[in-house]
């Protein structure tokens, strides 16, 4: 059997490493691709790139602002994504107080005050058991500073920019699968419960136990969903 073209979209201040579970355990059926969201300041620009050296047809997975830009891509070229994963995200814009914050973090960051993800921000992304978890929580932690400051400015004035998509949702073709960890803070349960409505024969998946970085906290059961997704609709 052909390994199918995967595209792996990372959130804000995530890498690589976000998706190493998912791209090492389903190498056996997927060419994993990580596309890189950190060279530009919107959501379009960025799917745009990611289009460029994405192969002809692929499954899309994101998360986060990985699924903004999953969204963007659809609108773009739907006719090149064979089936899409959206993470622990949302269809809807920004709210103006969250444009507000953002705004404010991104002033932090060009007066050389960024943080990256700090201790304190931790029980936004993870579930609270795991925040003593020193091998997950230096994940992040990493991945942030690696991202860096430039680039987190970038990623959030792109982030509060978005377009609504949920006027999109109902005109996606292909396979959808939702997932989400029922404790997600950020982008809560309910969130996606709005996405499975509007985008016809999706599929929803909630992982227990779980904050918003479902993939990294717990790979296991998101490598398991996302081999079974994409091996049903490739069977």
């Amino acid at each position: 059997m052909s390994k199918t073209p995967v595209l792996f979209l990372p959130g804000l201040l995530c890498d690589q490493a976000l998706w190493a579970h998912q791209t090492d355990h389903l190498s056996d059926i997927a060419e994993g691709l990580v596309a890189d969201l950190t060279q530009d300041s919107s959501v379009p620009a960025m799917a745009e790139r990611v289009l460029r050296t994405a192969p002809p047809h692929f499954a899309l997975i994101g998360l986060s602002m990985g699924g903004y830009v999953a969204f963007e891509i659809m609108r773009q070229a739907p006719q090149r994504v064979t089936q899409l994963a959206l993470l622990d995200t949302q269809a809807r814009p920004d709210t103006p107080e969250a444009k507000q914050q953002r705004q404010g973090l991104i002033s932090l960051a060009q007066k050389g005050e960024f943080k990256g993800v700090t201790t304190r921000l931790l029980p936004r992304l993870i579930h609270n058991s795991r925040l003593m978890d020193d091998s997950l929580t230096g994940t992040i932690m990493k991945m942030a500073e690696s991202v860096g400051r430039e680039a987190f400015a970038r990623q959030q004035t792109a982030i509060m920019n978005r377009a609504d998509s949920r006027p999109d949702l109902p005109g996606i073709k292909c396979p959808t699968l939702v997932l989400c960890g029922r404790e997600d803070a950020l982008t809560p349960l309910a969130l996606h419960e709005e996405m499975v409505q509007l985008i016809p024969g999706s599929v929803q998946s909630i992982i227990e136990d779980c904050g918003h970085l479902s993939a990294l906290e717990r790979p296991q059961a998101v490598t398991a969903m996302l081999r079974h997704w994409l091996t049903y609709y490739n069977s």
